[in-house]
């Protein structure tokens, strides 16, 4: 308790914590005479209010009103009590923590359970840190990373690891340590259902550290075996010391040139952060496994002026980045959006191309409206009354979260010559956007006053319904299919509603009707579980559905490919189409490798 820590380490953690050091941590502030000043971490804020006088060792941002010392500051930075935020404070600035009546720290009754953790989480990534570079299980592991154009500076500052494959090695190991099997057991290291097993092994690992560089928690990545059987990745699940909501990857070594660019790349996972960062590009960071939070935003606004997205390009992802500009713009960040060219990720732009290349692409980010714009311009026809109305219906959102009325006004301008109308009239459909919307879902042809298309039950669809009654199969089938993998409009759109519910973490029946927006497919998914249509299917055949699916997929990969190599024939005197031919062929040649595999 807080009494035991004595009012003369109190005093010295108070007299030494210099208030402009520990807030720095968090916000990005600039001397101003005697004061300092930076954008308020407790509210959402474009012109800086909040205030740190050294001289007194305060802060107070006079929008809010919130105010204190370092040690209030860091007990609601962290959200901890009073004894952990002096701990922290102490650690930081060297202080040594003295107890009142010769007190002895064994005897303070504190719940020290997440320090306990984070001392395990990093012995363990020690641990696995050893195996990759210095066993010869992880040599393979580690062969595999070096091909990916890693270097072992970077293996070493992101201390990846190998977890070995024999799942019972961790458990024993660690009770060889004294770590008792209930300690163990609520780790997140090992499997619920059998506590002897490791949670991750065989596989690559990245762990996860929080914004002191404190290995929290894990990310291992599947190399061999069955690729059918086993997801691509395995993360943690939120712990006592990790919510991945609140954190993100790569921020301990990316916060100082965060703060020094004044911008900050939220790219899609460990690869691709890990690739910006041995390009140079050091303030890269990475959600963790599920769609960026407010949280997560909320960690560097302190910091940037700009936010650069670099999420992949496919439907799943241009979902995350539309949803991503708005988040930032509710927030008050300006957001531009990286553009890769001839690559699919920066990882692949790094290995084949090099760290200039990347630093370009970069360099050559769109204006989030700019993208915005192109994006809808190729979803929607432009020449078409109502295919105009859709794309303004879907541009206005965007517009909504901007912070000024000249941003709303030059955006909506931006709007009208996009889609060659007046000012005038853009103005007023943004002004009526929501009787305008009412309109068009009751407009005439469109059938029980809605636009939405009809939903269409084939295969793909009855597979969704058929994950919905086992929803442990869905971490299988998003580890293998992405929403291009289907044809059927209505089944694309269910796969992103349970895609976006298991990443919440909510798989439920309920969970998923809330998510859906789609009245149609809502009362498919009803009936359904009502007539409990798939309750009798085992977990084989829900799996056998997920094959099919991804078989079908590659089939009609497969054919768009051969399609384009039928097109560049004759037209091969060209080196870039020379280049193309040369990579339609190697993908070919993959596709029909996996097509076989599973013909097996």
């Amino acid at each position: 308790m807080e009494g035991h820590i004595s009012q003369q380490t109190i005093d010295d953690i108070v007299s030494r914590a210099d208030i402009v050091s520990v807030v720095s941590d968090y916000v990005q502030l600039e001397n101003r005479g005697n004061q300092w000043w930076g954008c308020c971490p407790f509210h959402n804020e474009k012109t800086p209010s909040f205030s740190v006088t050294p001289d007194k060792n305060m802060y107070y941002c006079f929008g809010c009103h919130e105010g204190g010392g370092a040690i209030h500051f860091v007990m609601e930075m962290e959200k901890i009590k009073f004894p952990e935020a002096l701990r922290l404070l102490a650690k930081k600035f060297n202080v040594e923590i003295k107890y009142d009546n010769n007190f002895s720290p064994k005897e303070e009754k504190i719940d020290n359970t997440k320090e306990l953790y984070i001392d395990l989480y990093n012995r363990v990534a020690d641990m696995f840190h050893y195996g990759l570079l210095k066993t010869e299980a992880g040599k393979f592991a580690l062969d595999y990373i070096t091909k990916r154009g890693i270097s072992m500076e970077t293996i070493e500052k992101f201390k990846l690891g190998y977890s070995p494959a024999d799942r019972k090695w961790l458990k024993k190991f660690l009770k060889s340590k004294n770590f008792s099997d209930e300690f163990l057991n609520k780790s997140g290291l090992f499997s619920k259902n059998y506590p002897d097993f490791a949670f991750f092994s065989d596989r690559l690992m990245f762990p996860i550290f929080d914004r002191r560089g404190q290995a929290v928690a894990f990310g291992g990545r599947f190399l061999r075996g069955d690729a059918e059987k086993s997801p691509k990745y395995l993360n943690s699940s939120d712990l006592i010391q990790y919510k991945k909501g609140e954190t993100l990857y790569a921020f301990n070594f990316a916060k100082n040139a965060i703060r020094e660019n004044k911008k900050v790349i939220f790219c899609e996972g460990y690869m691709d952060c890990i690739a910006y960062h041995q390009c140079g590009i050091n303030y890269a960071v990475a959600p963790l496994g599920t769609a960026l939070t407010d949280e997560q935003i909320k960690l560097v606004r302190g910091f940037a002026d700009t936010i650069l997205l670099s999420f992949d390009s496919d439907g799943a992802g241009q979902k995350a980045t539309y949803r991503a500009i708005l988040m930032c713009r509710h927030q008050g960040i300006p957001v531009k959006i990286i553009r890769l060219h001839n690559a699919k990720d920066p990882a692949e732009i790094m290995l084949n191309f090099g760290a200039e290349t990347l630093t370009n692409e970069v360099n050559n980010a769109i204006l989030d409206s700019d993208y915005l714009l192109s994006f809808l311009s190729q979803k929607y026809q432009k020449d078409t009354p109502e295919g105009k109305s859709r794309f303004a219906l879907e541009f206005f959102p965007y517009i909504d979260a901007l912070q000024t009325d000249i941003q709303k006004e030059s955006s909506l301008e931006l709007l009208g010559r996009t889609l060659n109308i007046s000012l005038e009239a853009v103005k007023k459909d943004f002004n009526n956007r929501e009787d305008v919307k009412k309109r068009a879902q009751n407009a005439p042809g469109k059938g029980q006053g809605t636009v939405q298309p009809q939903v269409i039950v084939n295969a793909e669809f009855r597979a969704l319904l058929a994950v919905l009654s086992d929803t442990n199969q869905f971490e299988l089938m998003q580890s293998r299919l992405t929403d291009d993998d289907f044809e059927n409009p209505s089944a694309k759109v269910l796969f992103s509603i349970l895609k976006e519910c298991y990443n919440s973490g909510d798989l439920s029946f309920v969970s998923v009707l809330s998510h859906c927006n789609n009245d149609g497919i809502k009362q498919k998914i009803t009936e359904s579980v009502s007539r409990g249509e798939f309750s009798q299917y085992t977990a084989e055949a829900v799996q056998e559905s997920i094959d099919w699916l991804e078989t079908q997929s590659l089939e009609r990969k497969k054919k768009s490919i051969v399609q384009q190599i039928s097109s560049l024939q004759g037209q091969l005197s060209l080196p870039a189409n020379q280049e193309s031919m040369a990579k339609l062929i190697e993908e070919k040649k993959l596709i029909d490798e996996r097509i076989n595999r599973k013909g097996r």
